[in-house]
């Protein structure tokens, strides 16, 4: 995808958090490097962009400045250079977090394409056998059958390291403690360069414990004051609104949002948010799990499972433009996820970790073909059940029964 941007962008800018392999990638990419974190220069860096930014940007194209929000000034000086020679490929540009508080910076239309990355899938990271393709099945040549051979334990323990490159091969422990250390910086140190306000690292930690106690919930603000502050009134409802759009600047948080298609009767659709980590690990960090403990409490497994099999799709769907999204009406009809492509196809989603489910689920998948208006959109391109583990294969009733451990891209 960065190869294909670079085609015709004179800039690409990588967004995504932490860890997640945004500078390796833009490396292999990158024929000159400015690290705006390097330890003997970076000082040198901040005062040349303050200075005389274009100073900072000749080298050989595609140039990549890593973490550019560093030193801000440095996102306009890299669109004039662009309109000055109006080639593309010009700039490869990382960033983990949003300055918020630039507002003097142009929005890079017409000169910059945006590319959210996101940490490793099952399949990324040799867990899924990859057997069968999210595109192929939009496309409808996929070939729907194989077999995982991950057991719930093994997705236990892919739930607490989750899919960060630098720790893939190591144990659960090493990765538990990494993890811990990630969001205890998150909370005492990066949250504040958002908007360059000072928060109390104790209550960011307890607003991101909240949000993996309702993951995958459409827990209001209301609901997750409370839970925060339990009997006692010691934070504001904007307070946590502050709170949480620093996380998502941080790509710390990603909500899953509601899905909004035309449908037969004048049903209302909820739009609020499902609340999401970027990466399941984070919830469970969090909440201070282990496998172990995930192997005694299904019904937070289950939950967790589902933020996994989000993070999964949206990498899987990104290819063909695909955004992930949940439904649910006034009826209470709800569909865990739902794939929209950019072209008007859909797919709809429910995720069961248990076989004893798959019949409710298609129940609900049938429900949702049935209430959406197929006269002003696509019928669904497939339905699926995504179980985590066992076959994959297809229903009487033309529904796909498949692992997440049998999916890739």
């Amino acid at each position: 995808m960065l190869k294909e941007r670079l085609e015709y962008a004179g800039a690409v800018l990588i967004e995504g958090p932490k860890w997640c392999g945004k500078t390796m990638t833009a490396s292999q990419q990158a024929k000159s490097i400015l690290d705006m974190q390097d330890e003997d220069n970076s000082d040198k860096y901040i005062k040349a962009a303050d200075a005389q930014p274009s100073l900072l940007l000749d080298g050989d194209a595609p140039r990549l400045i890593d973490e550019w929000q560093m030193a801000p000034n440095l996102w306009n000086a890299v669109r004039h250079r662009i309109d000055k020679n109006s080639v593309p490929g010009q700039y490869i540009l990382t960033g983990s977090y949003v300055p918020a508080k630039n507002q003097d910076r142009h929005s890079g239309a017409g000169r910059f394409s945006r590319l959210i990355m996101r940490p490793m899938t099952l399949f990324e990271s040799g867990i899924s056998t990859g057997a069968i393709s999210i595109k192929d099945l939009f496309e409808g040549t996929a070939k729907v059958s194989g077999m995982s051979d991950l057991k719930i334990r093994d997705l236990a323990v892919a739930l607490v390291k989750g899919g960060w490159p630098m720790y893939i091969d190591q144990n659960e422990r090493i990765c538990m403690l990494a993890i811990k250390d990630y969001l205890n910086t998150i909370a005492e140190t990066d949250i504040a360069r958002v908007n360059g306000i000072r928060r109390d690292p104790a209550n960011v930690k307890l607003l991101m414990r909240s949000l993996a106690r309702n993951v995958s919930s459409t827990a209001s603000v209301s609901t997750i004051k409370k839970d925060m502050a339990g009997d006692t009134d010691t934070i504001s409802e904007r307070t946590v609104t502050s709170y949480i759009s620093e996380l998502r600047h941080l790509y710390i948080i990603e909500d899953v949002p509601a899905w909004n298609p035309s449908v037969r009767s004048k049903t209302s659709i909820r739009t609020a948010p499902k609340r999401n980590f970027v990466d399941p690990s984070l919830a469970v960090s969090a909440l201070h799990m282990s496998s172990d403990m995930l192997m005694k409490d299904f019904n937070t497994f289950g939950l967790l499972f589902e933020s996994l099999c989000v993070r999964d799709l949206r990498v899987y769907s990104q290819p063909i433009y695909g955004e992930v999204c949940h439904y649910r009406d006034s009826y209470d009809n709800e569909v865990d996820l739902v794939i929209a492509l950019d072209d008007g196809r859909w797919a709809a989603v429910e995720v069961k970790m248990g076989d004893s489910e798959i019949e409710k689920a298609a129940v609900n998948l049938k429900k949702l073909r049935d209430t959406v208006d197929t006269a002003k959109m696509n019928e669904p391109s497939f339905l699926m059940v995504l179980t985590a583990t066992g076959p994959a294969y297809v229903r009487e009733d033309g529904i796909c029964v498949i692992p997440i451990g049998c999916l890739r891209d």
